[in-house]
């Protein structure tokens, strides 16, 4: 079994109503469906542009637009289930900042969606200083796999992906694809990212995708500006390219990027590749393995 992929390099604009919302989300699933993905990934603090449906007090003020977009958390939900269901895909959908009721803290939080109906939620685990000197982001504790009909996913936030042992608890419990939704306000920040993702992807032998932010939202104190390009990768060794990346977007354009991959060619690789970086990790010294817990999505 092969797996159309569909990675977004995803505008934030400047939403004006909840119909313009759903518009472009019909269009963007749309446009994966007509070229066959199974599926779609969107990126980090996508979700952000509906802040500027607020009043300009709101959409200005980086505590209060958390409190407006986390407020929209069931009807964005409601959205993708209804999306997946119409086209018969899974999707991550775009990220959002949301505020924990029991504890009062806002955590990042990214969402699986599955054709039936099913929603796997994982927060974002490691705050980059943004996050934490100035939106008073908090971060999760616990690192989940998805386990659905089209394997075993997990998700590493953008800078989550930039530590090793998040991916390494992820493939140790059965992960074979790991997406990196991104929002990066810099050519650094972005191939920080990649670097990282192509990394993770060498070590665990599995399909990372990475989905970004892309273009300017002068507008939004949290995602003015936005850099970065789609990518899917595999580990450069047996059944994968040379240089590891299956597909590379045009940076900064908006679209999608989309790769057909092969989920057997990870078992593969890591049975029969030049090297077994993911048998091997235990073999360094003070290699550690970090909990995690695998989600069952119907």
């Amino acid at each position: 079994m092969t797996l159309r992929i569909a990675a977004a390099q995803y505008p934030i604009d400047a939403i004006a109503s909840w119909d313009s919302y759903e518009a472009k989300m019909r269009a963007w699933f749309a446009s994966a469906s007509q070229s066959k993905a199974d599926l779609l990934v969107f990126p980090e603090y996508g979700a952000m542009e509906l802040a500027r449906m607020a009043p300009a007090e709101v959409w200005c003020d980086l505590e209060a637009s958390i409190d407006f977009v986390g407020s929209l958390r069931s009807r964005i939900d409601g959205l993708h289930v209804d999306l997946c269901r119409q086209r018969g895909v899974h999707a991550l959908a775009s990220s959002l900042p949301e505020r924990d009721a029991r504890d009062g803290c806002a955590y990042n939080v990214a969402r699986l969606f599955t054709p039936g109906g099913a929603i796997g939620e994982q927060r974002k685990l490691v705050m980059t200083r943004f996050e934490r000197e100035h939106w008073d982001i908090r971060g999760g504790r616990e690192i989940n796999v998805f386990e659905t009909a089209i394997g075993r996913i997990g998700v590493a936030i953008c800078y989550d992906a930039e530590f090793p042992l998040i991916a390494r608890a992820m493939s140790q419990h059965g992960a074979e694809l790991i997406l990196v939704p991104s929002c990066t306000d810099s050519a650094f920040g972005y191939h920080r990212v990649r670097i990282a993702a192509q990394a993770r992807a060498l070590e665990s032998q599995c399909h990372v995708v990475q989905s970004p932010t892309v273009g300017e939202a002068s507008w939004s104190p949290a995602v003015d500006m936005n850099h970065g390009a789609a990518g899917v990768y595999g580990p450069p060794d047996l059944g994968f390219p040379e240089t590891g990346v299956l597909a590379q977007g045009v940076l900064n354009q908006p679209g999608w990027v989309f790769a057909t991959i092969d989920p057997g060619a990870v078992s593969r690789v890591r049975r029969e590749g030049a090297v077994f970086n993911h048998c091997h990790w235990d073999e360094q010294p003070g290699a550690a393995a970090l909990p995690a817990r695998v989600v069952r999505l119907a």
